[in-house]
């Protein structure tokens, strides 16, 4: 292999090409799914803090918690719930962040190096669909909530217009617009993203302490809320209960468990992203946790119904300025998550599908247009479907691939990779048979048999039969991401075993062309924590 194709490692272990110019001539390539240059990632652990404060304060997550409580649980039942599953997450989200941070690679170039220059198409396409239900999700509740305020300011002429396909016609302008809004940001690109996280961050909890504030003054102080027994009780019913909801928890950031490497390709070093994580995720998923139980719960004082709905809830309140002002936070809320979490991952992912003809920026387009096709106002219609059908559903499917990428990465790669071999058109160790692992492709369907074959549904509260679409594996259902995951994992592993027929391909063992390097004219100084060995 030619010198300029070697790759330099810094002393922070942080790799990139000494001659990104020798990947233009692939046809797997574009500028989007380059390599980012050491002197371009720039993120620290507060622009990650920040991100997460972005992603995690938002409608869907509010929705978490409240429809914990609207279906019995209590405070301490919700809370826990949740508090344990996003600790369960962040241990995959932190395994897949580190490629991203030491090769400045996004997610479906990573992929590459274990489904296959092609067969990451599939891993990324899938991850891709996902987001665009979650972009419509977002984009549907924030437009609901501008509906809302628009709504006290101009009357009932504006909420009680003529319905069009069962909503007001001005519900589906406020969602057009706010859909418009959000494509005019994804426009100007990952800075901008970024630029718009970083400020809106400390701002996004006023709306919903706005609606905390009011409805405990309404329901007479915390003393009422954190009394209210749980309907479930501790008992058989609660604990058959707390496995699928745990799961819906941890399914929720199940995309981003794989897409990190979207962000941590801007780190500065690995203990920077995952400080800004560690710091950013738990915490910030608690306190709306805790923020929503206390809104939902004081509304079943104050109404005497779970109302798991924010939206809902705010415009009940006699307060037009309340109700105002606590609907523009959870709009800004909704904007931040929805740019981060749902359209900066598929636009790459369309983009690695067809580097040569979509761009990040018309990645984003097709997110957003997908997200209206997918009917997002079904999805969150009832609890049910929300947490068991839709979280608990992808979040097995996902957690398939995350399985086959740690177990590459870390055991069979041991967290090296070849970045040349990685844009490679027709060669090298990742091209495998004509750009697909067949040993990716079968793990993941292995996993995603046990984790979701058994998808079932009570009685009349969801798309999937009452015994499982396989009866014998239901009572895996229940914890399909986890199933997933170790299943993908175990049988990547096994498929890969060295000797196995066809396990290894050839150029595997040939040597990635690498160089030891200190810091050279132009380049970022690494900051002294950021190692990586």
């Amino acid at each position: 292999m030619a010198p300029t194709t070697a790759q330099l490692r810094h002393p922070d272990g942080r790799v990139e090409l000494r001659d990104p110019s020798s990947l233009h001539g692939s046809r797997f390539f574009n500028d989007e799914l380059a390599p980012v240059p050491v002197e371009r990632r720039t993120w620290t652990t507060y622009n990650y803090f920040a991100l997460w404060n972005g992603m995690a304060f938002n409608l869907p997550s509010y929705l978490l918690a409240s429809g914990l409580i609207a279906i019995g649980m209590n405070w301490v039942q919700a809370f826990m719930t949740i508090a344990i599953g996003n600790v369960i997450v962040l241990l995959p989200m932190l395994l897949n962040s580190h490629a991203g941070t030491k090769y400045g690679i996004p997610f479906p170039v990573f992929a590459r190096a274990f489904f296959g220059i092609r067969g990451a198409n599939l891993a990324a396409l899938a991850r891709g669909l996902v987001a665009c239900g979650w972009f419509g999700i977002q984009t549907w509740v924030g437009g609901q909530a501008v509906f809302v305020i628009l709504g006290k300011l101009l009357g009932d002429g504006w909420t009680g217009a003529t319905e069009f396909y069962d909503q007001p016609w001005t519900l589906w302008l406020c969602f057009a617009a706010f859909w418009a809004l959000q494509m005019a940001i994804i426009w100007r690109g990952m800075e901008a993203i970024k630029r718009l996280e970083s400020w809106a961050a400390p701002l996004v909890t006023v709306g919903f302490v706005i609606l905390l504030i009011w409805i405990l003054i309404k329901a007479g102080g915390f003393g009422p809320i954190f009394s209210q027994e749980s309907q479930l009780g501790w008992g058989t019913e609660f604990w058959s209960v707390f496995a699928p909801s745990l799961t819906g928890m941890i399914a929720f950031w199940a995309t981003l468990s794989l897409n990190m490497p979207d962000f941590t390709r801007f780190g500065q070093g690995q203990r920077k992203q995952a400080w800004g994580q560690v710091l950013g995720l738990p915490t910030t998923m608690s306190f709306i946790a805790i923020m929503s139980i206390m809104i939902t719960s004081g509304g079943m004082v104050v109404y005497g119904e779970a109302i798991w709905d924010p939206v809902e809830l705010a415009s009940r309140f006699d307060s037009p300025i309340v109700v105002i002002a606590a609907l523009l936070g959870i709009v800004l809320a909704t904007i931040t998550t929805n740019l981060a979490a749902n359209t900066v991952s598929p636009s790459y992912d369309f983009s690695n599908a067809f580097p040569r003809r979509i761009s990040f920026r018309m990645g984003g387009l097709i997110t957003g247009v997908i997200g209206v096709v997918i009917q997002p106002w079904r999805l969150i219609s009832d609890p049910s479907i929300y947490i068991y059908a839709w979280l608990g559903f992808y979040g097995g499917v996902l957690a398939t691939i995350a399985g086959v990428l740690a177990a590459g990465y870390w055991v069979q790669a041991r967290r090296t990779l070849s970045l040349t071999d990685l844009f490679a058109d027709g060669s090298g160790r990742y091209w495998f048979t004509h750009g697909w692992n067949w040993r990716a492709l079968v793990a993941t369907v292995v996993g995603a048999v046990f984790a979701v074959g058994g998808a079932y549904s009570a009685p009349g509260e969801g798309p999937f039969p009452a015994d499982g679409l396989i009866p014998i594996l239901q009572p895996l259902y229940d914890y399909s991401w986890v199933v997933g995951l170790v299943a993908a994992f175990l049988a990547f592993l096994a498929l890969s075993l060295p000797g196995r027929s066809g396990s290894v391909d050839p150029q595997s063992h040939n040597p990635i062309p690498e160089e030891e390097t200190g810091e050279r004219s132009g380049e970022g100084r690494p900051g002294p924590a950021a190692v990586d060995r």
